[in-house]
Parts: C-alpha cells; structure tokens; sequence
C-alpha cells in the first residue's frame, strides 16, 4: 500500500479520494477524451440537421440531391453511440479498480490493527465499511470525476459555436451558465452533511440488527422478541427519514438547475423567433438565417446538457464525500501504541521457536495484566495454557502472536515461524474444515 493509499492525521477525504484517483488518471483521462469526442459528434450532427432542415424549407432542394449529408448523420450516429460507451467503459473500469484498491488498502490497515485494536470496533460496522461505504465511491470515479471535466469542456465547445453564429445568444447562455455551479455548491454543502449522517446510521443499523440476530435464543428465553422488533422497525424507520431527507435535496439540486437553464433557453428561443421575424434588429439578430437560428436553438440545451448530467450525478460525489469520511477516519487510526514486535531476535537454540525473557504487558490506564514472564516454545511441543479467568491466557497468546508488544523484557520469534489465530468467539460456517 502507497503512502496515497494510507492518509495521515492531516488528510480529508477529498485529498483521500483525489490521491485515489492519481492511480488511474489514464483511464479517467480516456473516458473525458471519449465524453468529449462525443460531444464534437453531437454538435456535428445538430449542424447536419440543422442544415439539412434548412436545405429542405428554404431553397426547396429536394431530399435526392441531399444524400450526402443524410449519409453523414447516419454515420455520426453510431460514431456517437461508440464513444459514449467508450466513455462508460472507461470509466466503470477506472472505478472498479479504485475500489479494489481502496477495499485492499483497508483490510491491510484492519490486519495492522489486529484484533486487540479492533475489539471495540463492532464487526457489522466494520463490514458496512468494507461493502457498502467502497461501493459508494463507484458513483464519483465513474461518473462524477469524468462529467465534472466534461462540464467545462463541452459547455465551452458550444459556446464557442453558439458565439460563431451569434453573439448576443451566446451572451445569453454565458451569462446563466455561472448561476448553475454556484447554487449546485450551495445544496451540495447540505448533502454532505446528510450523507455522513445516513452512513453513520447504517452503521448504527447494521449494529443493531446483528446483536438482535446474535441474541436471538436469549431474547426468545425472556420473552422480549416482540420488543426487540419494535426497536429494529424504528431504527429502520429512522434511516427512512434520512434517506428520504437526502433525495429530496437531490431533487432540489436537480430543480435549481433546470429552471436556471429554462429560463435561459427560452430566452434564447425568444431572441431567436424575434430575431427571425425581423422584430429585433439590435446587434447580429439581422443576419439570422433560418440555418443559424434553428442551430442556435438545438445548441441551447446542448449547452446545458454536460451541467445537467453534472447535476445528476453531484449526489455521487456528496455520497463519496460521507463515505470516504468515515473510511478516512480509519485509515487514519494508528495501531495500538502496546503492539510492536519488541526485541526480535532468534531464539538461542535452534529447537526453539518463541523465547520470552522477562516479558510484561501493559495497557494505558490498566497497568500490568501479564508478567513479568520467562516461556520457551519448543518445535514439535504442544503447549497447553491453564488457568481462571482474568489471569492472563488470552494476554499472553496475543503477545506469542504479535498483536501486543512485550513493554519489558524480550520477545525471541524463529524467522520460519507461522501461527494460525483463532479467537475465544470463531465465526464457523456451514461446510468443511477447509471452508472454515
């Protein structure tokens, strides 16, 4: 795992996910170059069009003699189609890799804490993290990273032809394109905010379920299934709400953007129709051919359409955010200060493979619980521990295991060492040895 990969006590989640994204910036580089080839056919074939109406309408050129351009529409079309699942692709497969990277990267951490660190950490909340909270980063590299370069390239494309064939429309659309980003930062602010919430309350959730699944035969023998349910219901009526609460500034996302861009096109449409009748005659409107203004028309939503798609996916990039903060706020948890491998040297004989010399284990506000403690682990030995409860056992195999540093004394490990951990509550499934 890269430095990128594992944040210090410094690193948000925005610098986590955009040193996620360094990984595989040739592919997020692929699926923007396709989304802006298929943004160059678009225009092109709006132009055909635009041109093939006019054709027809004003010099009533009959549609034998326009053959040519019929048969470069029709190869635009699947040119366009082509790169639009190039763009997909690319993009899918840029995000499938990140997350791989990112799950790889949190079992690895999870491995570095061991199981002293993670005992206060519930299990249902730990997997939540690994499934669900990864997947939720597959939106923003797939989707949101590419359109958020595509919003500002595309819209310029178009300006630029809009800007060509009027000038005035283009100062139309220059001047709504702004206002769309600018009140989309604003909601999104909120989203964040309930995105971690609503993460947090999976967690929650999931928590809860599992101990009532758990202790399911407990509550059976104390007659409190009844309650029990009642409480897993209103938990989940709970997450009801937040969810509800977080789509609902979703659409309101989504609403802010298309009234800013109606309002734009039909003024546009307006100047257009005026324009054609003669009824303006300030600035280019004079030379408004039917060609032009019908283009100018089709550009218009065309030149929005790269901030709406944004806009749809802006609650990726909120989801990611909450996601990654929670992933973060792990990542960035350092292993337990008692765990190290103290002093590692072989042990004296060649038959050996742990020797403890003097070993102690202390934990910050509980003192000693084990040692000081002399212990050599012969090959071939079998090596039973006894004794009542609280006096040390499960201390002392995490110590021979590595999950906890001896704080005095020596820890001697063979180098040809292995060990198999399993813990006082083993998760056994259905199956064989093998599948356990």
């Amino acid at each position: 795992m890269s430095e990128q990969d594992r944040p210090g006590a410094a690193l948000t989640p925005r610098r986590w996910l955009d040193a996620l994204a360094v990984h595989e910036r040739r592919l997020l580089g692929l699926a923007t170059l396709a989304g802006v080839v298929a943004g160059a056919l678009t225009l092109a074939q709006l132009g055909l069009l635009a041109w093939l109406v006019a054709e027809l309408v004003v010099t009533a050129r009959p549609p034998g003699e326009l053959w040519p351009g019929f048969l470069a529409l029709a190869a635009v079309l699947p040119l366009r189609a082509l790169a639009q699942w190039g763009q997909e692709t690319a993009g899918l497969e840029a995000s499938l890799r990140i997350r791989r990277r990112a799950r790889a990267a949190l079992l690895d951490h999870l491995a570095r804490l061991g199981p002293v660190r993670l005992a206060s950490r519930h299990s249902a909340s730990l997997a939540n993290q690994l499934v669900e909270q990864v997947e939720a980063l597959d939106g923003y590299f797939a989707r949101f990273l590419p359109q958020l370069r595509l919003a500002l390239a595309l819209p310029l494309l178009s300006l630029v032809v809009v800007a060509w064939l009027d000038w005035l429309a283009a100062l139309f659309l220059l001047v709504a394109a702004p206002l769309i980003p600018l009140f989309m930062a604003l909601v999104g602010m909120g989203a964040e905010r309930l995105n971690r919430e609503q993460f947090a309350a999976v967690a929650r959730l999931s928590g809860h379920f599992i101990d009532r699944v758990r202790g399911i035969t407990t509550l059976q023998l104390f007659g409190r299934t009844r309650e029990a349910t009642a409480e897993v219901h209103a938990a989940a009526d709970d997450y009801r709400r937040l969810s509800m609460r977080t789509l609902r500034l979703a659409f309101l996302s989504s609403a802010v953007l298309e009234f800013f861009a109606s309002v734009a096109i039909a003024v546009v449409a307006i100047y257009v129709g005026f324009g054609l009748l003669g009824y303006i005659d300030y600035g280019p409107s004079p030379e408004l051919t039917l060609f032009s203004g019908l283009l100018v028309l089709l550009l218009a939503p065309e030149f929005f359409q790269p901030l709406r798609t944004l806009s749809q996916h802006y609650h990726d990039r909120a989801a990611a955010l909450g996601a990654a903060d929670g992933l973060v706020a792990l990542l960035a948890e350092a292993p337990d200060p008692v765990r190290g491998e103290g002093l590692r040297r072989p042990p004296a004989g060649p038959d050996e493979l742990v020797r403890l010399v003097a070993a102690t284990v202390a934990y910050p506000g509980r003192g000693a619980v084990l040692g000081p403690l002399d212990l050599v682990v012969r090959r071939g030995e079998a090596l039973v521990v006894t004794g009542p409860s609280g006096a040390g056992k499960s201390t002392l195999l995490q110590l021979l295991a590595g999950f906890v540093g001896p704080g005095t004394g020596e820890r001697r490990l063979a180098e040809d060492l292995s060990f198999a951990w399993m813990d006082q509550r083993p998760l056994l499934i259905q199956g064989s040895l093998a599948d356990n």
